[in-house]
């Protein structure tokens, strides 16, 4: 009984340590394996300078070159003296000292570890690859600090490096395609959060959107004439290879295959009419395992894609195959029967099997959705779980490579403190130390039904820095409001970095109001979220890829700052009530009460947001309850019999869906009015 007490004292006190060790003030996303602090301090100026030593890869100097210009935008000092970083310079005295012990490998499980220090008068990133150096740059860059004397790097030792090797991001450029501006400044965004894997999902029954110079029909029929030349490809990987992140290509194969289907309907299971699928779902096509000639088409086309992407990792889906088309298809069936097959399943195995050579004569290691794995897969192909953690656990005592997207999909529009809480090994997981090793890490997972070039980096970001996090910092590192804190501020730099997430709204917002006044939108949009999970397309309208996506969910984004502050302020007032927090929730209660009239009057000249028109009304009424219960809590008013009843049904109204949106502030005023209940 002592020792458990023994271990729980020390288990208390190491979690002490490292929320003091995290709360340090500067606000770093993801926290490093170990940070200390020193008394030294580098105050920024016009002569900072830096130089790289050692033995890198020749990327290190554009991208130190890059974390001067970024510095010299983020202090407004012109760093311009020394232009661009070169190998001659390697001045050891210089401001910055980059010293790098050998070329950096774009390969799973490369060393992307670090030591960074701030001394008397320099600071100095030792790493063992140019890609660790890499990452510490994007921690020396939070590390920004100013005071009223001006710009400088405080004083710390810095020990980091990630807990997983494959912290990846799944972006979806099939179902809406995404140009290759929006892809590279996803790349930033990547790298600033030291993610390191972008997985493209090239294909689907949406279209094709990769040229293929073997089969140009692919593009040519395939793709509506939107896809990314082979040009563009490499530009992309070469871009992404600078900042030391992998691209791992996926072409889905045999199910959602429609694209391909249109093309070279030859290789379907069935014959129909094929044309590419405007809608978004699950559909039926499917290639026909059992004919021969798939395989050497297969063959050409992987052969030629592979070449455009170095990574050792190819993606062949292998998700969502309904088995329809394979059941209904006699000369199939007969096939299944001669080989002993009992499920199309076995029937996907035997598919998977026949590609697996294929994907090996490429050079690549085979991965493939959660659906893949079944008895008589290769233990050598990867498994990527999305499914459930059953599948992912599972998948890994059989002795597969596994990656977790499961929990990460943030297309679904769940709060990041939902994913931030989603760990591939959690405490309630026993892996022995082989298994352990077979848990590559996670992705997050942009699908791309809901979203287009303009809000994509809404859905993005920032609550995927939240999964880098989880993949990269210790696992102790589990604070969520902690994480908020700091998640509130990266989402700042990430916008400095080009990327949209916040900005998109503004124009959205003056498109929908037809003019410049738009208040009484903003003030609407900054308390709801667009539908989760898949009930957005669900009900009277579903979407297509030509779908306006230009509507009041589109310009709500996930996770908002406005309702999920509100609701903590709501909490600790309930705890303990003070003048400020009284003061501070009425006022956004009086806000939103009054916001009502303005919003009716942008409806009139705006038909388009008459779908949004009950949720301003239902936001009026529920403020005005909150604020009546606010004044009983107070003031223990005489509420009278029916007051409760009145209010309770205001919350249920509330709770209505208006323009594929939800208000997000029901919940804290429910608790308001239940506490001025019990009051009386």
């Amino acid at each position: 009984m002592l020792k458990k007490i023994e271990l729980v004292i020390i288990s208390a006190f190491l979690s002490l340590l490292l929320r003091a060790q995290v709360n340090t003030g500067f606000n770093l996303m993801p926290i490093p394996k170990e940070i200390h602090i020193n008394d030294h301090k580098l105050v920024i100026d016009m002569n900072f300078k830096v130089s790289v030593i050692g033995n890198p890869n020749s990327r290190i100097y554009p991208e130190a070159s890059r974390f001067l210009r970024r510095l010299s935008n983020a202090t407004g000092i012109f760093l311009d003296k020394q232009g661009f970083v070169t190998p001659k310079d390697n001045n050891v005295s210089s401001a910055l000292l980059i010293m790098v012990k050998r070329p950096g490998k774009l390969e799973l499980g490369e060393d992307e570890s670090y030591t960074l220090e701030t001394k008397a008068n320099q600071v100095v990133i030792d790493a063992i690859t140019d890609i660790g150096a890499i990452r510490a740059l994007e921690t020396l860059l939070q590390l920004l600090s100013a005071d009223a004397q001006g710009y400088y790097f405080p004083g710390v030792i810095i020990h980091d490096q990630p807990r997983f090797a494959w912290r990846g991001l799944l972006l979806d450029v099939a179902l809406h395609f995404m140009p290759v501006d929006v892809v590279k400044r996803t790349l930033d965004g990547m790298a600033a959060v030291k993610m390191n894997v972008l997985h493209l999902h090239l294909c689907n029954d949406q279209g094709f959107r990769v040229e293929s110079k073997v089969f140009p029909r692919l593009q040519q029929v395939a793709s509506d004439g939107i896809y990314y030349t082979q040009e563009e490809i490499r530009d992309i990987v070469h871009y992404a290879g600078q900042r030391g992140i992998r691209v791992v290509p996926e072409f889905v194969v045999p199910a959602h295959t429609t694209a391909i289907l249109t093309a070279y309907p030859e290789f379907a299971s069935v014959k129909r009419d094929y044309k590419l699928q405007r809608y978004f779902g699950v559909f039926d096509p499917v290639m026909d395992p059992t004919n021969e000639k798939l395989y050497p088409f297969l063959e050409k086309l992987f052969l030629e894609m592979s070449s455009l992407f170095p990574d050792a990792y190819f993606h062949i889906g292998g998700d969502e195959n309904t088995g329809k088309d394979w059941s209904s298809n006699p000369h199939i069936q007969a096939f299944m029967k001669a080989h002993g097959m009992k499920s199309t399943a076995d029937l996907q195995t035997y598919f998977n099997q026949r590609l697996l050579p294929i994907i090996k004569k490429c050079g690549k290691t085979m991965v493939g959705w959660d659906e893949i794995f079944h008895p008589g897969l290769p233990k050598e192909v990867v498994i990527e779980s999305w499914r459930g953690n059953e599948s992912f656990y599972g998948s890994i005592k059989k002795g597969h490579p596994s990656i977790l997207s499961y929990g990460y999909y943030i297309d679904l529009i769940q709060p990041a403190s939902y994913h931030y809480q989603n760990d591939p090994i959690p405490d309630s997981v026993k892996l022995t130390a082989a298994e352990t090793k077979l848990v590559l890490g996670g992705e997050a997972t942009m699908w791309s039904e809901m979203v287009t070039p303009v809000t994509v980096d809404s859905r993005i970001w920032p609550r995927t820095a939240a999964i880098a996090e989880r993949l990269w910092s210790p696992q102790t590192v589990r604070d969520t409001d902690d994480m908020y804190h700091r998640l509130d501020i990266e989402s700042l730099r990430l916008e400095a970095l080009g990327l949209r997430h916040i900005s998109y709204k503004y124009p959205l917002m003056r498109q929908l109001v037809k003019g410049y006044d738009i208040k009484p939108l903003e003030v609407l949009v900054s308390v709801i979220e667009p539908l989760k999970i898949y009930e957005r397309n669900e009900g009277d309208t579903m979407y297509t890829v030509f779908s306006p996506f230009t509507k009041l969910a589109d310009v709500a984004s996930p996770d908002q700052p406005v309702p999920r502050i509100f609701n903590k302020q709501v909490d600790s007032f309930l705890i303990n009530p003070s003048p400020e927090l009284e003061k501070t929730i009425n006022e956004k209660l009086t806000l939103w009460k009054e916001n009502d009239l303005p919003f009716q009057q942008l409806v009139k000249k705006s038909p388009v947001l008459q779908e949004a028109a009950s949720l301003s009304q239902n936001l009026s009424k529920l403020a005005d309850a909150g604020m009546q219960a606010m004044q009983y809590i107070q003031e223990h008013h005489n509420l009278g019999k029916d007051w409760l009843q009145e209010k309770m049904d205001i919350i249920k109204q509330a709770r209505k869906q208006g323009g594929r949106c939800e208000l997000q502030v029901v919940d804290a005023v429910q608790r308001l009015i239940e506490k001025a209940a019990e009051t009386y």
